[in-house]
């Protein structure tokens, strides 16, 4: 009994320790301790109880007492449980201060909370940054096309970084300059002779107001020659015209075509008038002989008419049309 009791004491002991380890990494404190960061035992425990990793505490402030920053614990746990990024916000400040930049603790956890990476900021105020254009294509007076790429040399500014635009901001803004430039050209000559005149354009329009950058040059890297668009309107424009020509042509036969079926209708009706006129005529003359109107000298009198009118149209027929009858 007394051999478990022991084993029951040991296994106590090992998960105490366990448990002590893990609210207080006494390598951790020593180390700090060593660095000249004032942190209690009570600090650490205090951390692990409120959810805080003490190792992304004290090694920032470990590292910041080495570079020279009075930062005090309480801060840099106030950032961690902000969600802030303790480790990168610390090593921003050393670099600032290296650099003799201007940048406290206030103002880089709020950039780093404002989702900015605050160290590549202040290496960006150091050493400028070169961005480029994807290629920009735009039209002269003239018609031809024109292409363009820019490599802009920017510069972080840390004052600018909470709510200044982004990088995004400042290519578009260069896009639209190069096209602008391009556009107003009266040839494209001009712009393949001079690129610079892209560059001096653009740099006159101060695109870097509310960004968080400061435009230090602009360089066209590349100008090319594109299509003749103003000669692909031109032909679009005629086969367009062509094509409205052609369907009004077409309307036109169309109405022709109409017309010329309703005469040939109408036509057909007046034909169908005359025969049925034509089979009436005995029906008359009969009517005519019977009620006294005419009488049958009267009638042998037309039908000699009828006679002679027959006659005359053969003769007619038989004449050649081309050559004129002799007397």
């Amino acid at each position: 009994m007394a051999e478990g009791f022991v084993i029951l004491l040991v296994i106590g002991g090992f998960f105490g320790f366990l448990v002590l380890s893990y609210f207080i990494p006494m390598g951790l404190w020593i180390s700090a301790l060593a660095s000249g960061v004032s942190v209690g035992l009570t600090d650490l425990i205090a951390m692990r109880l409120r959810g805080v990793v003490p190792h992304s505490i004290i090694n920032p402030a470990v590292m910041g007492r080495k570079g020279g920053l009075d930062i005090d614990l309480a801060s840099l746990e106030s950032h961690y449980l902000a969600g802030g990024n303790v480790q990168r916000v610390v090593s921003a400040l050393i670099a600032a201060q290296r650099a003799n930049i201007p940048l406290n603790f206030k103002q880089a956890t709020a950039i780093d909370l404002a989702g900015r990476d605050v160290l590549e900021a202040v290496k960006m105020c150091v050493k400028p940054k070169v961005i480029s254009t994807p290629e920009v294509s735009a039209m002269a007076k003239n018609g031809i096309q024109v292409k363009a790429i820019a490599r802009i040399t920017v510069k972080a500014d840390i004052t600018k970084l909470i709510g200044g635009a982004t990088e995004e901001t400042i290519l578009a803004r260069v896009g639209e300059g190069i096209v602008t430039t391009i556009g107003s050209a009266e040839s494209h000559k001009e712009i393949l002779e001079n690129p610079d005149l892209i560059s001096r354009t653009i740099q006159g329009k101060g695109l870097d107001a509310k960004t968080a950058f400061e435009i230090l040059s602009i360089d066209i890297a590349d100008v090319d020659i594109g299509n003749n668009i103003g000669a692909k309107l031109q032909i679009d424009q005629a086969e367009a015209d062509m094509k409205i020509a052609s369907a009004k042509a077409a309307e036109r036969k169309a109405m022709a075509e109409a017309k010329e079926q309703e005469m040939r209708a109408l036509e057909q009706e007046m034909r169908a008038k005359l025969v049925e006129a034509e089979q009436s005529i005995p029906r008359g003359i009969a009517q005519a002989l019977t009620d006294g109107n005419i009488g049958i000298l009267d009638y042998f009198a037309l039908k000699n008419i009828g006679a002679d009118t027959e006659m005359r149209k053969s003769f007619a027929a038989m004449v050649d049309p081309v050559t004129p009858m002799k007397g």
